[in-house]
């Protein structure tokens, strides 16, 4: 079915997009004559043309077999997910940009992007001539994302917002606009592929691999559609699975943050950007010529940006001081409130000038580290040195688990076929023994000790290639 979004929402003229502040963007969509003048021609450049057409194969290669249909791309005003928008284009599909504004607090503050990224979003709709309309999920993302960080922040935990996001904004509120719009997929510009196995045994029989199903996914999902068989909250249902496998570029991989997904989100997702290393994005956006081929990628938490961290909480969170202690207990300094410090966190403690009793004045000393935070003392715990034994771990206890498909987790991690990660980049930990427990509960050893496990962020579970799931660490117990 066609997206008519161009009849079924007003246009925006080009006086409101060179004027109008970011907090008065709702929900609009913008004709190709309508966009900021820096964006030139949508024809493909006659510069690289054998890098777009390598380009092109490759993510068709690592792509779902889909038909031809109507796919919704969320475009951020990064290079990833303009050239996700211009591989689906190429492969045929109708293509339309939304873009989400997510957060309207201070977004007109210095350190907000939000109205430049609608700018670079909406000049590259016009380089590959699509349609593009913004949606404002500003409310939800605070009821729903926000509120739990803050939650999470003043329990003395370390949230991981960005997993969170995606589970309730991008693959949920995002997805469902795109579906009562009519389109049939939506896309973004994560590193993570998806696949179709045939049943649950196939699941677990291929996890551990990263081929690709000969199922095609169009048919698929239309027989369960038709049959009514698809169930997103079970993970153990008989005929077809899908599948969150690593990207093709292990330093750039996001299944991380995708762990949370269920099989409904994936069936209706696609990451065009999968099977593609990073050097080949930049490398094919520089030949299509797209304004933002050589923008900078984002880092740290979307509503923060690049704002210091501990003054933005600071305006949601009271300052709490308390001492700042090493194992001996002696007092080192002064903390300003335990919400604002981390496990592993070794910048911004303003201790670092403080050496041990009898070392020499001058010469090299080890860095601190946050080791431990004590709520009912309201008390800092640093340690000396990177691999100190208060930072090291081997088991933890998960809750809030979210699994994507679950073969048997036990007896895969017997035979030694599971990995965990505590953290993104962290590379793949063998996991030595699994245990579910119940309510909703899972423990975890590793093989060898793990560096600062943080409660609130997330161990999320691999087979292989294959993302299994994971849940929110609560606790981890110190090496022996």
């Amino acid at each position: 079915m066609a997206l008519a979004v161009q009849s079924a929402l007003p246009s925006t003229p080009a006086s409101a997009l060179t004027s109008t502040p970011p907090s008065a963007l709702t929900s609009t969509t913008a004709s190709a004559q309508a966009l900021p003048a820096r964006a030139t021609a949508g024809q493909l450049p006659d510069a690289n043309p054998m890098i777009l057409e390598h380009v092109l194969r490759k993510a068709e290669r690592y792509m779902p077999s889909i038909a031809r249909s109507t796919v919704v791309v969320g475009l951020s005003g990064g290079v990833d997910s303009a050239l996700a928008a211009w591989l689906l284009k190429a492969m045929g599909h109708q293509v339309i940009g939304l873009f989400m504004k997510n957060w309207e607090d201070d977004d007109d503050d210095a350190y907000c992007a939000t109205r430049q990224d609608w700018l670079d979003a909406a000049s590259v709709a016009d380089v590959l001539g699509i349609e593009i309309e913004v949606v404002n999920f500003a409310a939800d993302y605070k009821e729903r994302v926000f509120a739990e960080f803050l939650r999470e922040y003043q329990a003395g935990r370390t949230p991981n917002p960005d997993v969170l996001c995606n589970a309730e904004i991008k693959f949920k509120a995002f997805l469902d606009h795109a579906m009562q719009l009519g389109a049939h997929w939506i896309a973004t510009g994560h590193y993570a592929r998806t696949d179709l196995v045939a049943d649950q045994a196939a699941f677990a029989v291929q996890a551990a691999s990263s081929g690709h199903s000969p199922l095609n996914r169009h048919a698929a999902l239309n027989e369960l559609d038709a049959s009514n068989k698809f169930d997103a909250s079970s993970t153990n249902l008989p005929g077809p699975h899908y599948r969150l496998l690593k990207g093709l570029d292990a330093s750039k991989d996001q299944s991380y943050f995708l762990h949370r997904l269920n099989q409904a989100q994936l069936a209706r997702s696609l990451f065009p950007l999968g099977g593609l290393h990073k050097t080949q994005v930049r490398l094919a956006a520089k030949a299509l010529a797209l304004p933002n081929a050589a923008k900078k990628d984002s880092t740290g938490i979307c509503f923060i940006g690049e704002r210091p961290f501990r003054a933005f909480l600071q305006r949601y969170l009271p300052s709490r001081p308390g001492p700042i202690r090493e194992p001996s207990g002696r007092c080192l300094g002064q903390h300003h409130g335990l919400a604002f410090y981390t496990l592993g966190q070794r910048k911004g403690l303003g201790i670092g000038g403080v050496r041990e009793p009898g070392a020499a004045a001058p010469g090299i000393h080890q860095p601190w580290f946050v080791a431990r935070k004590d709520l009912e003392s309201n008390t800092l715990w640093v340690v000396k040195g990177h691999d100190h034994p208060w930072l090291m771990s081997e088991q933890l206890q998960a809750g809030q688990l979210s699994w994507i498909a679950q073969p048997p987790l036990a007896e895969a991690a017997a035979q030694g076929l599971l990995t965990a990660k505590t953290r993104y980049r962290q590379s793949d930990a063998p996991i030595e023994a699994l245990r579910l427990g119940k309510p909703d509960s899972l423990d975890l050893h590793f093989r060898d000790s793990q560096w600062a496990m943080t409660p609130g962020q997330s161990a999320v579970i691999y087979c292989g290639e294959t993302c299994l799931g994971g849940g929110v660490i609560e606790s981890a117990e110190q090496t022996p």
